[in-house]
C-alpha cells in the first residue's frame, strides 16, 4: 500500500533524507578536493609535525608524571613551546583565512574544526591528534594535580592551531556569496 500525499513522513524517511545530503555533501567535498590536488594529500608534512608534536608531548607528559623531581621543567617548558607554537599558528592560520575570506565563505567551524572543508583522512588525522594532545595533558594534569603539570593544558593550542593553519592553506570552502 502506498503511503498517502498528504500523510507525513516518517522519522526513518526525514533521517534517511538527512543521511543521503550528508552523503552528497562529502563525495562534492571529496570530488573538489580530488579536483583541485588530484592524488596527492597536502599539507602531510604539517600532519607529520603534529604528530611527532604530540609524541614528544606524551613523553614528557609521562615522564613528568613518573619522575616530576626530575621531569616536571622539561614537560613545563615543552608545553609552554607547545602554547606559543600553536598561538602563532593560530594567528597565522586567522590571517590567511582573512585572506581567502575575500572569494572563499569561512567559517571558524570548517576553519579550526575542518568541518566540511577537508576531506576524511585530513580530518580524522589533526583532530585525533588534537584529541589526544587534549587527553594528555588532562591526565597529565590530573595524575599530579596543583603543580606545574597543569600547565600542560595549554599545549593543545598547538593541535588546534594546526588545524586552523591546516584548513587555511588546503581547506574547501564554498563560495563568498
Amino acid at each position: 500500500m502506498a503511503p498517502r500525499p498528504d500523510a507525513p513522513r516518517s522519522a526513518a524517511d526525514a533521517r534517511a533524507e538527512v543521511e543521503a545530503q550528508k552523503d552528497a555533501r562529502r563525495a562534492a567535498l571529496e570530488a573538489a578536493f580530488a579536483e583541485q590536488y588530484g592524488d596527492t594529500r597536502p599539507g602531510r608534512s604539517t600532519v607529520l609535525v603534529d604528530r611527532v608534536a604530540t609524541g614528544l608531548l606524551a613523553l614528557t607528559a609521562l615522564l613528568a608524571a613518573v619522575a616530576p623531581s626530575s621531569f616536571v621543567g622539561l614537560y613545563f617548558t615543552y608545553s609552554i613551546l607547545c602554547f606559543l607554537g600553536g598561538s602563532v599558528l593560530f594567528l597565522l592560520a586567522m590571517l590567511r583565512a582573512a585572506h581567502r575570506s575575500r572569494t572563499d565563505a569561512i567559517g571558524i567551524g570548517g576553519l579550526f574544526f575542518m568541518a566540511g572543508t577537508a576531506p576524511a583522512w585530513a580530518r580524522r588525522q589533526l583532530l585525533g591528534l588534537l584529541a589526544a594532545q587534549v587527553v594528555i595533558t588532562v591526565v597529565a594534569a590530573s595524575v599530579r594535580p596543583f603543580t606545574p603539570l597543569a600547565f600542560g593544558t595549554l599545549a593543545p593550542l598547538l593541535g588546534l592551531g594546526v588545524c586552523g593553519w591546516w584548513s587555511a592553506r588546503f581547506g574547501i570552502f564554498g563560495p563568498r556569496a
